[in-house]
């Protein structure tokens, strides 16, 4: 039962501290879709995803007016699209017809972003996989709500090398097709290994093949929230600051239990998971970095800035479990730059690298994110970044990923605009020495010995 005061206290989470419901994402299958036909297989899709989601929008609108719980963004999340396009797709233009008809039905249904313009290839690729991934800028481009992926790497498999150097050019040729506005592209295309298969964030939210018909997932964010409570315990010892994030994650995880769930019984769609990510915005006051500085750094990237991000997460998983039976996706904190002030300040200030972002995603919830890099950066170089991320997630058994943005014709000293959400970002130094011989060489980095557990 929730009483009088929990109800006082989620009222003010909303009102002071930057609490909400950060996304409703249905998922969708389109396994039903695929057809031999490519104008058959469009026609399927686009009457799949407008039937299934077309009261999503004005369902997450009502349940916060009713909650009084804002609920910032409504996604959809449809299975990769290498798998329904394979068999009508005969070229890169064939696959580019399927984003057009992605991005028209988002914006009929009214989302802001439709995921899932994705292929899974973490130890080898198909001729469809490929077609799609040699697709994306194109796709990217021409589109304004579609979000890619590409899985290149995992645990029980390894890491695809051919993959990885293969991103690095696309990335580079997506930030080329956008340059227009500041590479932006690359902004809804992300690299993962261990990708979830429900995870409601994007640009990584694809509808895995082992998921129902349709399905609910719902992410729920509270940096500011956390921030506020750890205001009180300053200068408290680790158990007291252990204990102070639990408590709150549980009670922000519940918020999004209860929006899931009523979501699912208006939907008439089953509930999946609550996705309980410390996930920043531009917002003053809703800051990750704000909340390590809060913990006791000078800035994000200080010496502790590992330990105490471990620490944050560790807590705010275990009081998440404890508030849902079906936390999921990724569940932790998010560390983009150019989405957090407090990250950004950082950056500006000297104190956060590339190389420390790395070391940070050893111990948080995704990987390099929203990072903006100069132009001119080698696609070697950026598949050689991918490839020590997708490295850290294999050997740690862990989701990693990349979104880095070379904005081309800026480089280190300037500043990105995005706009939005996705924020601005400080253009942060790569390191200038090269790795082509190691990306060149091709084939797949195994798996490591402690996958093997049959």
């Amino acid at each position: 039962m929730i009483n009088i005061y929990e109800v006082n206290e989620t009222n003010k989470m909303v009102e002071q501290e930057n609490l909400d419901v950060r996304t409703i994402t249905m998922g969708i299958s389109l396994l039903d879709c695929i057809d031999s036909d490519l104008d058959v297989c469009l026609d399927k899709i686009y009457k799949k995803i407008t039937e299934s989601a077309k009261d999503l929008v004005q369902t997450g609108e009502d349940i916060a007016k009713e909650f009084g719980v804002p609920i910032v963004n409504k996604r959809i999340s449809v299975t990769p699209i290498a798998l329904v396009g394979g068999a009508a797709c005969k070229t890169v233009e064939d696959f580019a017809k399927i984003a057009d008809v992605l991005d028209k039905a988002a914006h009929v249904v009214g989302v802001n972003f439709i995921g899932g313009y994705s292929a899974m290839v973490s130890k080898g690729m198909t001729p469809a996989d490929e077609l799609l991934i040699r697709s994306i800028p194109l796709a990217l481009s021409r589109t304004e709500r579609v979000c890619s992926s590409v899985n290149v790497g995992s645990t029980k498999c390894g890491i695809n090398m051919d993959a990885v150097k293969l991103m690095g050019e696309i990335i580079k040729e997506t930030a080329e097709y956008t340059k227009e506005s500041d590479s932006l592209g690359c902004a809804k295309l992300v690299v993962f290994c261990n990708a979830p298969d429900d995870n409601p964030f994007m640009a990584g939210a694809f509808h895995g093949v082992t998921e129902a018909d349709r399905i609910i997932n719902v992410g729920v964010s509270g940096p500011g929230v956390v921030k506020t409570a750890l205001e009180k315990v300053r200068g408290e010892n680790f158990e007291v600051l252990c204990e102070t994030i639990k408590k709150t994650a549980f009670k922000v995880t519940r918020v999004g239990q209860l929006v899931a769930k009523e979501a699912s019984r208006r939907l008439g769609v089953p509930f999946g998971i609550v996705d309980l990510s410390l996930a920043p915005t531009p917002a003053i006051g809703d800051s990750v970095a704000d909340i390590l500085c809060e913990i006791g750094l000078e800035h994000a990237g200080a010496p502790g800035t590992t330990a105490a991000l471990a620490l944050l997460n560790d807590q705010v998983k275990k009081g998440g479990v404890m508030a849902s039976s079906y936390v999921g996706g990724l569940s932790g904190a998010f560390i983009p730059v150019s989405e957090d002030q407090g990250m950004i300040d950082a950056v500006t200030a000297g104190a956060l690298t590339l190389e420390k972002l790395e070391a940070m995603t050893c111990v948080c919830s995704v990987g390099l994110d929203m990072i903006a890099i100069p132009g001119d950066t080698k696609a070697t170089t950026i598949s050689g970044i991918i490839a020590d991320e997708m490295a850290i997630g294999m050997v740690n058994q862990k989701t990693t990923a990349v979104r880095l943005i070379p904005v081309i014709g800026k480089g280190v000293g300037e500043t990105v605009e995005f706009g939005g959400l996705l924020g601005y970002a400080p253009i942060m130094p790569v390191n200038p020495f090269g790795c082509d011989a190691f990306v060149n060489r091709g084939g797949r980095i195994p798996a490591p010995i402690h996958s093997f557990k049959n």
